[in-house]
């Protein structure tokens, strides 16, 4: 591979992960909104879609799961500090990367991830979560888009960390 085939690939892995970082944020933001905006739910009631899925408006003012529940000034804007530097982070091994898998794809889905729920942070104070998945008495979090690009994008990096590589 030539230098210029290379810095064209790395400049296409590049684009594309930034169409995945845009394209997790708008879905993630937008469903945000429809839910906020177009579904009356109060906090806590239900909307029943299928027999295991739920819409269930709920708050998260901590981290992941409602770890580290936070409601004064100072714990908030310290997530939204180290939610922004680890966004930063990544997003400097997003740059650095050649791999399409972990460029293009898991990075940029924890990145466009990290940023929906920073985006909740900054204007409402927490995160708008309102996925709830249940069966029988199975349980799960409430949860949003964004926490499913984060755990697809964690997915990714474990099977590419996992990954048998010719030697």
């Amino acid at each position: 591979m030539t230098a210029a085939s290379s810095d064209l690939a790395t400049r296409r892995t590049r684009f594309a992960a930034l169409a995945v970082v845009l394209m997790t944020l708008a879905v993630d933001q937008g469903s945000k909104y429809w839910v906020l905006n177009h579904t009356s739910l109060p906090d806590g009631d239900r909307i029943s879609v299928l027999p295991v899925f739920d819409l269930v408006l709920t708050w998260n003012m901590g981290i992941s799961y409602g770890l580290f529940q936070q409601q004064e000034a100072l714990g908030r804007w310290l997530l939204i500090s180290l939610t922004a530097f680890a966004t930063i982070l990544l997003a400097a091994w997003l740059w650095r990367s050649r791999d399409r898998l972990v460029a293009g794809l898991a990075l940029a889905l924890i990145i466009g991830g990290a940023l929906g729920n920073l985006i909740d942070r900054v204007v409402f104070g927490g995160v708008v979560d309102f996925l709830y998945l249940h069966y029988g008495s199975f349980s799960w979090y409430v949860f949003n888009l964004a926490d499913c690009a984060i755990v697809a994008g964690v997915g990714a990096l474990l099977y590419e960390s996992l990954r048998l590589r010719p030697q």
